[in-house]
């Protein structure tokens, strides 16, 4: 993680205002913001009035100063300038890297200026290129939404072969690109882990959240990973598919039943006690089928 200060702010009371306005998230940066005081002993510097901006960071008073931590949007709308940072920031989302900006405002004019920035590292979880692969390899189009900025989303991307890239994305611009995706006869499957991805997990067909994210996401999706293993969501998939066939399966066989036994019936040609062995040796065919489901395993251990 690369602090960058801005003249007159130290790297450690930087820390100390962003770990006190975060303690309580539970957004990964924020974590890792929290970790890295905790690791250099800076003490969190009290914090009131927190609030979220979804989409955009959160903000809280520390010593009377309004302190907001967001991203570039952010910045741009609360018309402070970059500064000298302005090249920092540029440098760090050309190598990839998410940037959240530092902004105080204090005063009886609570005019804004930046106190500093923050540069993430996003290191891509072991499995992520293999289920990108092999959802591509089943004619699957993989698509990146993030409200993070273009440079890294495009590294993220590159690494993992994804198809499409949106970048810089509102909560509401996310749900407005599933949609559209939908509109477009294409059925969507979203999968997201933070608050801001509950809109379009709601939008989708299905929407996937991980045991890990938070709450109200696993609330929204209707499918919740119970570890935060990416070949999870193919195997979600895969399951799914199965269960389908089973079903399908289970359809054909007891309309095969029914379009022999109905007409011999009726002709006078089957017993009632071959009648009722032939029902149920259809429920049992039908349920034994759906049983072999049990034997399923998914790829991730």
């Amino acid at each position: 993680m690369a602090v960058a200060p801005a003249e007159g702010v130290s790297d450690a009371e930087l820390l100390a205002m962003m770990a006190g306005v975060q303690a309580g998230s539970e957004h990964p940066l924020a974590r890792a913001v929290c970790a890295r005081a905790a690791a250099d002993g800076i003490a969190a510097q009290p914090a009131e009035a927190v609030k979220a901006l979804p989409g955009r960071g959160v903000s809280g008073e520390v010593g009377g100063q309004r302190i907001t931590i967001g991203s570039s949007r952010l910045l741009e709308e609360s018309g402070a300038a970059a500064g000298a940072l302005g090249a920092t920031a540029h440098e760090l989302e050309a190598a990839g890297r998410s940037v959240s900006w530092v902004i105080g405002a204090d005063g009886a004019d609570r005019a804004a200026r930046v106190l500093g920035l923050v540069g993430f590292g996003d290191r891509v979880k072991p499995g992520a290129a293999a289920a990108v692969a092999a959802l591509r390899a089943q004619g699957r189009l993989v698509a990146l939404l993030t409200g993070d900025n273009a440079g890294a989303a495009a590294a993220v991307a590159r690494d993992l072969g994804i198809d499409k890239v949106f970048s810089g994305r509102l909560p509401a611009d996310k749900t407005e690109i599933v949609s559209a995706l939908r509109r477009d006869g294409h059925v969507v499957a979203m999968v997201g882990d933070g608050v801001n991805d509950a809109p379009s997990l709601a939008a989708a067909d299905i929407g996937m959240a991980m045991a890990t994210g938070t709450d109200i996401a696993m609330h929204t999706a209707g499918i919740t990973l119970m570890r935060g293993e990416p070949a999870l969501v193919v195997a979600a998939l895969d399951v799914a598919r199965a269960t389908m066939r089973k079903i399908r399966q289970g359809l054909f066989w007891a309309f095969v039943y029914n379009v022999v036994g109905i007409p011999l019936a009726a002709l006078g040609w089957l017993s009632p006690m071959v009648a009722g062995a032939a029902m149920a040796a259809s429920s049992v065919s039908v349920v034994t089928n759906a049983l072999l489901l049990r034997r399923w395993r998914p790829p991730v251990k």
